[in-house]
């Protein structure tokens, strides 16, 4: 099995499937880097090196009790690109995902960094402060936790009607369904707390004011889980000359029902910024 060495030793599990120019992929909570097959089988046949690790406390990787923060993420991201000895890599981040990767050009800058995309992501902000009033509410936050505190099985397979937008007309197989609540259950219970409270409360607007490399931006406009208008709007104003694609009606979960979709738009934005 495919594993690196954290700063704190900490050994994290990784995919590297295909060779040419790479492409990291960081996944969402409560997931791992099996929500990527699909996107990291479609780019190694077409001539990319893909590349997608398990965040720590999830999957594959081990469960330590401490470092579920974003500077710790990020530290695990630069230690997997000095591991694979990466350069021009394309950072690819899904919901809290997009919160490593810019964290990680926040502390290491973007020398070895030649795009961005930032899929339905937490960024630039995603909890409500002051300063960002159209974040989610705090209480949000605190019933998730509830959920997860009280029954985590069942409280991940309620989140997944929201989470693909079935509850808004979307349509996933039962073996999603499964797969999602499968991949979910690996995760430790204090990494899935942990994470909650990382990416309701940590501000990425000092990281995103470094991004200086070619960027895409997607998000669904049904998304339940991150809104568009607080997140993915915000961060594509942000960042001079971003590319933004919004999904209509997708959901949190597009990498699932946008899927051909967002393989392409995956390839083109390589293609176009090779």
């Amino acid at each position: 099995m495919s594993t690196f060495k954290a700063k704190d030793g900490v050994n994290l599990y990784y995919k590297d499937w295909g060779k040419g120019q790479p492409v990291l992929f960081s996944h969402g909570w409560p997931l791992d880097a099996d929500m990527w097959e699909s996107q990291l089988n479609f780019l190694a046949e077409r001539g990319y090196r893909a590349i997608a690790f398990d965040r720590r406390g999830f999957g594959r990787s081990e469960q330590p009790w401490e470092g579920y923060d974003y500077d710790t993420f990020a530290d695990d991201i630069h230690a997997l690109i000095e591991h694979l000895q990466l350069d021009d890599v394309t950072l690819v981040g899904f919901s809290m995902g997009g919160g490593d990767v810019s964290r990680y050009i926040g502390r290491y800058g973007t020398a070895k960094v030649k795009g961005l995309v930032l899929l339905g992501a937490v960024t630039p902000i995603f909890g409500k402060t002051d300063d960002h009033p159209e974040g989610v509410e705090t209480a949000v936050f605190d019933g998730i936790k509830a959920g997860l505190r009280k029954d985590r099985a069942q409280f991940i397979k309620d989140f997944a009607a929201p989470f693909y937008g079935t509850n808004a007309g979307q349509t996933v197989s039962d073996g999603v369904m499964t797969q999602t609540l499968n991949i979910a259950l690996l995760a430790s219970l204090k990494g899935t707390l942990d994470c909650v409270t990382a990416f309701s409360e940590t501000d990425f607007r000092a990281d995103i004011a470094k991004v200086d490399v070619p960027t895409l931006v997607i998000h669904g406009s049904n998304d339940q889980i991150v809104p568009f208008e607080a997140t993915g709007k915000l961060v594509h104003e942000m960042i001079k000359g971003s590319e933004l694609k919004v999904y209509e009606n997708g959901p949190h979960g597009f990498a699932v029902t946008h899927q051909d979709q967002l393989n392409e738009d995956l390839l083109a934005f390589l293609q176009g910024n090779k």
